[in-house]
């Protein structure tokens, strides 16, 4: 086996599968090594934002999540089901401002409002080095067709993280809803 061109977590949050396994076979097609994460509860959210359950080696991670007003919408469990302290209710900012520790990792919010400033800045804060997302409701096929096209430019072609955003959010109008943040640590 060769060298995987680069180390990709992919975490699948609820009614999200299709999507995620189209991006992981296209992502593994070109060359990435892609383990996926599938959350079936906050704890395990919480598990991949905290770093606790990456592999050491990850660069960058895509959260193929449906989300709502700037949100992560995350499973409704049981009342009896809930483990002691779990969170309940969807994750914004406050959330991932108190669970993540993704120092360094380019972080992709790959679902609707995802891109939302707020949570954004939440990433950045906790040590994300860039975080992409859209800021309104992306068509699905668009949302799937950006991350695909992303990651060939990056995979294929070597551009930047940067430059690959740009030729992504420019295949079609809908996909300038795309944003793109910065730490300034980087």
């Amino acid at each position: 086996m060769s060298k995987p061109a680069i180390h990709v977590a992919l975490v699948c949050g609820p009614n999200c599968d299709m999507e995620a396994q189209a991006i992981r076979a296209t992502l593994e097609y070109l060359g990435a090594r892609v383990i996926t994460y599938w959350i079936g509860r906050p704890n395990d959210f919480i598990s991949v934002l905290s770093g606790e359950d990456l592999y050491p080696d990850t660069e960058m991670i895509i959260l193929s999540f449906h989300g709502d007003e700037g949100k992560f919408i995350m499973p409704e469990l049981g009342e009896d089901v809930y483990e002691h302290g779990e969170p309940k209710g969807d994750f914004g900012p406050d959330e991932i401002i108190r669970y993540a520790q993704l120092d360094g990792k380019i972080v992709f919010g790959n679902g609707c409002t995802l891109g939302d400033p707020a949570l954004a800045k939440a990433f950045l804060d906790r040590g994300c080095q860039i975080y992409i997302g859209p800021d309104d409701y992306p068509d699905g096929n668009e949302a799937l067709m950006f991350i695909v096209r992303l990651f060939y430019e990056v995979i294929q072609h070597n551009k930047s993280v940067s430059e690959a955003y740009q030729i992504a959010r420019s295949m079609s109008d809908e996909l300038s809803m795309y944003q793109i943040y910065q730490s300034l640590r980087s």
